[in-house]
């Protein structure tokens, strides 16, 4: 398939919770097997998981608190990668771009010297949909 041909992969990744991340970087790991490319904004508290750090601390939301510890060891068990590992391999992949919103980032006084070096750009929503009218699947996490 041809780079013009290429389909494409929006995600806008919206929540910060380890139950939001697995499901954006599942999604976008199929899509990189389909040779697809994959552009993924971080707004709100899904920005916040751009800051050095945070992925790897990243938990359930407070009403599944219960099932986390459990979860962590399925997973470990499973050897399944962390949210940050699967993204440092897709960005191996050279498909995935990723995007942190500039207001979100203002918002909560997040520094582009704060984020993670996996981070292409640092755009608003009009940037951000401009890629994203493009693309062949939009999903919102």
């Amino acid at each position: 398939m041809t780079e013009k041909n290429k389909k494409r992969l929006a995600i806008i990744a919206h929540g910060g919770t380890i139950d939001r991340l697995y499901p954006v970087f599942i999604l976008a790991s199929a899509a990189a097997a389909m040779d697809m490319e994959i552009h993924v904004y971080f707004t709100f508290w899904g920005l916040t998981m751009l800051k050095k750090g945070a992925m790897e601390k990243a938990g359930l939301p407070a009403i599944y608190k219960h099932l986390e510890e459990p979860l962590k060891k399925k997973l470990g068990e499973m050897k399944y990668p962390t949210p940050y590992e699967m993204l440092k391999r897709l960005k191996a992949t050279g498909m995935l771009t990723i995007y942190a919103c500039s207001p979100t980032m203002e918002m909560f006084g997040v520094k582009k010297e704060d984020l993670i070096p996996e981070v292409d750009e640092i755009a608003g929503a009009a940037a951000f949909l401009d890629v994203a009218s493009t693309a062949d699947v939009t999903l919102f996490i």
